[in-house]
């Protein structure tokens, strides 16, 4: 969806060169060279999701559009060519995003992270720990600024409850000073359930013992802040940790995922897979082992080439996807797949496989040369939660190997 920037820039290339920044993000964009047409367009409906303002404009030399703009409810990023202690500080005293000195390409360089971030952070959640009402609502302001979902609780216990509750949180930031549970001992209870690849933890502290950051970061906290804190280095130390976890992320997903397919791969499948039966005997649950097949998928590549049998094994794994999206569906190897069904109903199950079954055979694939359709094979069993996995997933091939042999494009159950 795209979102509305408005750049606010009197300097025609620096608007041409915020502007290639933003529409290749996403935005689309509107330029005002002056204060007076900042003032026109604001006079009408409009629906800003963010402007870069120029602190300087011919009818506006000392920032008098950048309050103008924020009381139109409008976030704001200063652009500024020239940057000393008093317009730093007359700056930061106003609810801005942020403000960038346009001194070099880095600058603009940094202006496309905000940007590209204003339209991601909605996805995360950020968990702000704090007894003190006022320091609390101080952080969770600035964090809204960036558009992060923000979560504020008083003490550990909530924190701990809010983090159950709540899977979009991906980082906490928590105070030391707090009655009960205190900071330290909330990150060492966070780290017993969540790992630096799944959770950033920043500790704060108004106390003047040095130690303190060294004694947050040796009980598992990432990063530590001491307040009173600049905003400016608050949002580089959240901006720093998100990114750092979103390259975790990345580097996780490479090692778990198919790299044609982009479904789980046999690694993930196994692990995984292992653990949820794990699971299922101390919480019984239903569990459906399918393995599946292509019918013929050598002749695929026989005869229309490897190219066409990558976008069959694509094509198979997105309608695999549609079918069964709250399942653990895997690329074992070629063209071999499996997926862990949980459920409550065999025959349920078993009719949801048949409709895949049938839809795959419908799934016309189409080149240059040719068109053509395709059929898969599977065969499952009912899981046995106290049987190890190897075992099932062996009982699940000898089914899946009646299904080929007795005429293909078929379910077995066993």
């Amino acid at each position: 969806m795209s979102k509305h920037l408005l750049v606010v820039e009197d300097s025609n290339h620096v608007a041409k060169v915020i502007e290639h920044i933003a529409t290749t993000l996403g935005y689309t964009v509107t330029v005002a060279a002056t204060f007076a047409e900042v003032k026109v367009l604001l006079a009408k409906e409009h629906e800003f999701f963010l402007a870069t303002i120029d602190y300087r404009l011919p009818d506006a030399p000392d920032g008098e559009v950048i309050p103008f703009v924020l009381q139109h409810q409008i976030p704001g990023i200063v652009m500024t060519g020239r940057m000393d202690d008093k317009t730093r500080s007359k700056i930061l005293n106003l609810p801005v995003i942020d403000y960038i000195t346009k001194e070099n390409t880095q600058a603009f360089h940094y202006l496309a992270r905000i940007l590209k971030y204003q339209l991601t952070n909605r996805r995360i959640g950020i968990l702000v720990v704090d007894d003190s009402l006022t320091a609390r609502n101080q952080i969770c302001q600035l964090l809204r600024r960036r558009n992060f979902k923000v979560i504020g609780v008083p003490d550990g216990t909530k924190a701990l409850e809010a983090l159950k509750e709540n899977k979009i949180i991906k980082m906490v930031i928590t105070d030391q000073e707090m009655p009960g549970m205190d900071g330290i001992e909330l990150v060492q209870k966070i780290r017993k359930e969540h790992t630096k690849n799944e959770l950033i933890v920043i500790g704060i502290s108004g106390a003047d013992k040095g130690y303190q950051s060294a004694r947050f970061i040796k009980n598992g906290a990432d990063d530590f802040l001491r307040k009173p804190f600049c905003p400016e280095e608050f949002y580089c130390r959240i901006t720093q940790n998100i990114e750092k976890l979103q390259h975790l992320e990345e580097i996780q997903k490479a090692a778990d995922t198919d790299y044609l397919t982009e479904l789980y791969n046999r690694r993930y499948f196994f692990t995984n897979s292992a653990k949820m039966l794990k699971q299922a005997v101390k919480t019984p649950q239903l569990y459906v082992l399918i393995m599946l097949d292509l019918d013929h998928f050598k002749s695929v590549n026989d005869t229309h080439g490897h190219d066409v049998g990558d976008v069959v094994l694509v094509e198979f794994s997105k309608l695999m996807l549609q079918h069964f999206p709250e399942d653990l569906v895997a690329r074992l190897g070629g063209e071999e797949f499996s997926i862990l069904i949980k459920g409550k109903d065999v025959e349920l199950i078993e009719c949801q496989l048949n409709i895949f079954r049938e839809a795959v055979s419908e799934l016309k694939i189409t080149t240059k040369e040719t068109s053509f359709n395709f059929t898969a094979s599977m065969g499952g069993i009912t899981v046995d939660p106290t049987q190890t996995l190897e075992a099932q997933l062996s009982k699940a091939d000898e089914a899946l190997y009646q299904a080929k042999d007795t005429g293909r494009n078929k379910l077995v159950m066993v």
